[in-house]
């Protein structure tokens, strides 16, 4: 059963968050070089002119205030209260860091501040892998904790990392909460308010990031987006409504590319005896620019591997969680392997010119 209530909250939610982040966009890019709050080039950056890195600020005034205005707070299995409250520790964090830079402890610890208030007093947490690797209900307290810490604080971190040129992060998360939110919307959740009001920001924020170029999401941006959709991921997980185990296929599917990413560089970095939190330009969009694609055929290029892997899912309902796991893993260590080749072939030839 649909609700036509939840329906129409979300589409002015969404509606909301569009007109809130474009008109409040703007003024900050005009205060954030007046302030010369900007992010300076240099040859770990993509751009060329010093760019305003506040984009978060807009990001979470219009979603928060549009969940505030059309969300329901009511239903306190779900949490809601204390994701808020993750919220607002992520993004004043993140505005720190954007404006005076923080040290990573500080920003990891927030991290774990946050997963820890909606893990252990909102108590949204993993208890059940569907199936994978054979377990489904986790009986052991301990390990659903550390998984719920490693996914969230995971997932915040991927979506972090995933901010390198314009548009990325914004568009995947565009992507990534629209799904969301029809998922939730079929189960009747009011993350669906929440999911399609984060649409509205990502999508208003994309015209002055993707197409004018004018400001960057930022950490406040970033942080504040990657806990979102680590919630979206663990509650739709944890949703007992639905009548197969495709919950866990969809998370995976809708976080393909960040996750594969980060787990592709952290891997590579420490094989090659680095810390996996050393800054570097070998994340998946960098090698693709590095190879000749232009900006626009880069975002096509990773954007459609995320909408093919959503595909696969809805397309599929009856696939193995292991079997679609184990596909992915295949498929993307492959993948890496050509993207190595190509990137090694790249840089030999720079060298030789």
């Amino acid at each position: 059963m649909f609700s036509g209530s939840i329906l129409i909250e979300s589409f002015f939610a969404f509606l909301w968050a569009l007109v809130v982040c474009s008109l409040a966009i703007p003024p900050i890019i005009y205060l954030s070089f007046r302030k010369r709050i900007l992010d300076l080039p240099s040859d770990r950056r993509s751009h060329q002119d010093s760019t305003p890195r506040l984009g978060g600020l807009a990001i979470f005034a219009a979603i928060t205030t549009s969940f505030a205005i059309f969300g329901d707070f009511s239903p306190k299995e779900l949490a809601i209260q204390q994701v808020f409250a993750g919220i607002l520790l992520l993004f004043f964090a993140g505005a720190k860091d954007d404006i005076v830079p923080i040290t990573p402890f500080k920003k990891f610890f927030m991290q774990l501040l946050a997963t820890g208030i909606v893990v252990f007093i909102g108590g949204l947490r993993i208890t059940s892998l569907h199936g994978f690797f054979g377990i489904y209900e986790l009986t052991n307290p301990g390990m659903s904790y550390a998984l719920s810490f490693i996914i969230i604080v995971g997932i915040i971190n991927a979506i972090n990392l995933i901010d390198g040129i314009n548009g990325l992060a914004g568009s995947l998360v565009f992507i990534m909460s629209l799904v969301f939110g029809l998922l939730f919307y079929q189960i009747d959740s009011p993350y669906a308010i929440l999911a399609f009001a984060t649409a509205g920001a990502s999508i208003a924020f994309l015209k002055y990031n993707l197409i004018d170029g004018k400001i960057f999401m930022g950490d406040s941006g970033s942080l504040v987006l990657g806990f979102l959709m680590a919630i979206f991921s663990v509650a739709y997980t944890e949703s007992n409504l639905l009548p197969d185990s495709k919950t866990p296929h969809f998370c995976i599917a809708i976080l393909l590319v960040p996750i594969f990413d980060t787990l592709r560089v952290f891997i590579t970095r420490i094989l090659q005896g680095k810390s996996p939190f050393a800054p570097d330009k070998k994340h998946i969009h960098h090698i693709l620019m590095g190879l000749g694609l232009s900006l626009p055929w880069t975002l096509i290029s990773l954007l459609s591997l995320n909408i093919l892997t959503i595909s696969l899912v809805t397309f599929m309902p009856h696939v193995n969680i292991n079997w679609f796991v184990g596909v992915l893993c295949v498929i993307a260590v492959g993948f890496s392997f050509v993207l190595k080749w190509m990137d090694f072939k790249t840089t030999k030839t720079l060298d030789v010119i």
